[in-house]
């Protein structure tokens, strides 16, 4: 008699508990780009950090103007994330089930949804968003389905992030260099670092030091390249002398090394030219092309589609 093994749960459930704002558009961009990517239908359930995730898409190049136009991306707006979440709990399940299976129908390989459910935490008698978990849990069970469900300290309190990561039996993690809330600083490869978000006197110095740890591993010949990237799409604001500070740090490179800026935003790549980018040999720039859309244009879009 041949056995017919389990098929695997085509869905999944996982938590995430960002530090700050960056990490958590960070792990939403990548979450969206890779529903994207495998042809689902990806919704965000916006209160109030659309245009940060719609930011954050742009800086990691996912062009989401044909996936709201077509449906596969859903922006869902702030009022009707809301309505969701303070609906009678009896009706989540049949609300998720009807999502799910026009996803299907509409030809799309499935659902993969995430937002922020804070506003849950307004509920008159307080919000049981371990219960409100467990239904999307049961709902999602079984079908090509995928969530991200986010509860950051900025927004939770610490006994509720505590009971989510009992219930989460997965955690996904994007461990920083360097995260103060304000700057992040991640690493792609070992000649590649990213930051985002901004670069002032408080972490100006936090900042070169990892630049120049990077470096070093280079001029060492740790790293099998002669050349540092540093990705600025998602760095938006950097303060003069910290701009000096990174013309200073290619200027002391041995005429071997470069130090590479790319996806440099305009007003920072001025700042850098009037700060001496221009006359620092081993410095390259790339400026950024792409602009990113605001939530009322991508709603505007997916409106249009649908007509």
């Amino acid at each position: 008699m041949t056995v017919t093994p389990e098929r695997a749960d085509p869905s999944s459930h996982v938590l995430a508990v960002p530090v700050g704002d960056e990490q958590m558009c960070e792990m939403v961009s990548q979450f969206l780009a890779g529903g994207l990517a495998a042809g689902e239908r990806v919704s965000y359930f916006d209160d109030d950090t659309a245009d940060a995730v719609l930011a954050r898409l742009c800086d990691d190049g996912v062009d989401v103007t044909e996936p709201l136009r077509t449906g596969q991306f859903q922006l869902v707006p702030q009022e009707f994330t809301r309505a969701a979440l303070l609906a009678p709990m009896d009706e989540l399940g049949g609300v998720l089930e009807h999502n799910m299976q026009s996803a299907i129908d509409d030809g799309w390989n499935g659902l993969r949804f995430t937002g922020q459910m804070n506003h849950g935490l307004t509920r008159e008698g307080g919000q049981r968003l371990d219960e409100y978990d467990q239904v999307l849990d049961d709902a999602m069970r079984g079908r090509p389905v995928h969530g991200l469900c986010i509860y950051d300290h900025a927004r939770y309190p610490d006994d509720l992030i505590a009971t989510m990561r009992r219930l989460h039996a997965v955690e996904i993690e994007s461990p920083p260099v360097y995260d103060d809330s304000l700057l992040r600083i991640t690493e792609s490869a070992p000649d590649r670092i990213r930051l985002a978000g901004e670069v002032d006197h408080v972490n100006r110095p936090l900042m070169r030091r990892v630049i120049g740890r990077y470096l070093d591993r280079i001029a060492r010949g740790d790293v099998d390249n002669d050349v540092l990237s540093v990705d600025l799409a998602s760095l938006r604001f950097c303060d003069v002398a910290s701009a000096v500070s990174v013309v200073h740090a290619a200027e002391e490179l041995p005429v071997t090394l470069r130090l590479r800026l790319d996806n440099v935003r305009p007003g920072i790549a001025r700042l850098l030219d009037r700060c001496g980018a221009a006359f620092a040999p081993q410095l390259e720039m790339k400026v950024r092309d792409r602009t990113a859309l605001c939530t009322a244009d991508a709603l505007a879009l997916a409106a249009g589609g649908a007509g």
